[in-house]
């Protein structure tokens, strides 16, 4: 038996919190960016996010309403998206907090920067993965705007490669779930796809 849930006559909040529960894990994108007129830097976790394409290499990260990184993004065209690994938990957190406009989430919280190698908008230095981006462009749904960026460059901690490989194990990517909760890594599997010319029966073997 199925319960049966109606976007249409359920607020907003709920069955927003309805889908956040069940499209999980999502992996989060700990996005850094610089206002244009006081060169503040912001940086703030978003956990609508993904790749967008390989050739050019677009990521892209959703912001639900008007926020400071979606703001800085439309002034500047530069961001960095920083791997949110699971020892930095509590500050990435933190740097969720509705802080008021023009206050720096890396001063507040106490988070250390670095500079980027071709983007103004800094790095997380405790983040093993930095992916600086320029702004493809943004597509407008509802009340969220999509931000895609062409990554420009990516910064890797060496000791999270292994054969120059990033490895998840070592990266220990932090996830966020439904509600307040967030999830790690737990048990990774591994499994190679069939090929067609492998199947069973398919008489080309």
């Amino acid at each position: 038996m199925r319960v049966d849930f109606d976007p249409e006559v359920m607020d907003r909040s709920s069955f927003y919190k309805l889908l956040t529960s069940v499209v999980v894990p999502r992996p989060i994108a700990w996005v850094s960016t610089t206002s244009r007129d006081r060169g503040s830097h912001n940086l703030a976790p978003h956990s609508f996010f993904s790749v967008s394409c390989v050739s050019p290499p677009i990521v892209q990260f959703s912001s639900v309403g008007r926020k400071d990184s979606l703001r800085n993004v439309e002034e500047t065209g530069e961001f960095v998206v920083n791997l949110a690994p699971e020892h930095l938990f509590e500050q990435i957190n933190a740097t969720a907090t509705d802080f008021p406009h023009g206050i720096s989430e890396f001063d507040a919280v106490g988070i250390e920067t670095e500079a980027s190698a071709k983007v103004k908008p800094p790095r997380v230095a405790a983040s093993p993965v930095a992916l600086e981006c320029v702004v493809h462009s943004t597509l407008g749904l509802g009340d969220s705007t999509i931000v895609f960026g062409q990554v420009v460059h990516a910064a890797i901690t060496e000791s999270v490669l292994v054969d120059g490989h990033p490895d998840v194990r070592a990266l220990r990517p932090l996830t966020r779930l439904g509600k307040d909760e967030w999830g790690t890594l737990g048990d990774v599997l591994e499994i190679s796809r069939i090929r067609y010319t492998d199947w069973p029966g398919n008489g080309e073997g």
